[in-house]
């Protein structure tokens, strides 16, 4: 009867039949394999490579550029809107915005006034008498300013919209004041917008007015020194919203957020505010109508401007005139009829 084959030998066995014992390498190696956390890694730093002037140059003035791209772009909004270079192509610098770049009504207004406050804090610290042009032929530059552009040492700038949006409340030399005490408390570097707001909210506080006007009082607005309200100095509006520090006014083109140091007061009676609100609806309903012919909107923006709580005769005839021709041209052809 044929046996079973005997089971092969251990290694173990085989080794210990081997003539050669295990050199230190090898050793060490058997160490490793079964001590992995003991294992030295050996890194071979990567060569740094340096940039040259040329490169260093460059690199700073795309920084720049990106860094103050929402500034540009604020300044451009701000330029298309005062020559009205969208005339050609649209009835309303709205229409054009929301057309072209896909931007509401809001966000261009917070790029006009985050380029505006960019213009006060750098003027608050550099001075009027010097003038910051770059090659696109606009005032200042983002995160640093350099020698060559007329100033002396760097100065931290905004490098986004959201930075400056709290500031916009804040008169001119409230802002390069809050603009320093952000930067300090950052450590000598751009804010994030928390720390701005954080730094806003302790001055309000500070000089914190009671805000004692009421829905449905008509206002008139005060431009001063703020460039967001240019254009709007002597218009009335209805107040819709009360905040702490602002009031939400409705003039004959939108409604705007202002602050209180912005605003006087009438004094109308009721019956004169309630007036006033019948005739800032009519306006408002006029206004939506965007095929509304520029005669007309200068019409009602002139109602928007009156000093009184009523119309005159004529005033009234010319709105009812065109609020019966947008009525018919409505009930004409639709819509799009231009009234």
């Amino acid at each position: 009867m044929t046996k079973p084959p005997r089971k092969r030998n251990k290694a173990t066995s085989a080794a210990s039949s081997d003539s050669t014992l295990p050199d230190d390498q090898d050793l060490e190696d058997i160490f490793l394999q079964e001590n992995p956390a003991s294992a030295t890694i050996t890194v071979t730093a990567a060569e740094v490579e340096e940039l040259s002037e040329t490169e260093e140059r460059d690199r700073l003035h795309l920084e720049l550029r990106v860094e103050r791209a929402f500034f540009e772009a604020g300044k451009a909004l701000a330029e298309l809107r005062d020559r009205r270079l969208y005339r050609s192509t649209h009835k309303t610098f709205e229409e054009y915005c929301r057309s072209r770049f896909a931007y509401t009504h809001r966000h261009v207004n917070y790029l006009i006034a985050a380029s505006n406050v960019v213009d006060n804090i750098i003027m608050g610290t550099i001075g009027f008498q010097n003038e910051i042009p770059d090659e696109m032929g606009t005032i200042g530059s983002q995160n640093e300013i350099s020698d060559e552009m007329g100033t002396n040492g760097s100065q931290i700038l905004p490098t986004t919209e959201r930075q400056v949006r709290p500031l916009t409340k804040l008169e001119p030399s409230q802002q390069q004041e809050v603009w320093r005490q952000a930067v300090e408390q950052a450590g000598g570097k751009v804010p994030p917008a928390r720390i701005v707001k954080d730094v806003v909210q302790r001055i309000m506080e500070r000089t914190k007015v009671p805000n004692t006007y009421q829905i449905g009082e008509v206002c008139q607005i005060l431009v001063k020194d703020n460039p967001e309200l240019r254009g709007k100095g002597g218009c009335w509006g209805i107040v819709n919203h009360v905040g702490e520090f602002s009031c939400t006014v409705k003039t004959w083109d939108g409604e705007y957020a202002i602050g209180l140091q912005h605003l006087k007061s009438y004094n109308y009676l009721p019956a004169q505010c309630q007036q006033m609100q019948m005739i800032c609806d009519r306006i408002s309903r006029l206004r939506e109508n965007e095929n509304l012919e520029e005669a007309a909107r200068a019409v009602l923006k002139h109602l928007g401007e009156i000093k009184r709580p009523y119309l005159t005769t004529f005033e009234e005839e010319l709105l009812t005139f065109i609020e019966e021709k947008c009525l018919l041209s409505s009930q004409a052809v639709g819509n799009t009829t231009v009234c």
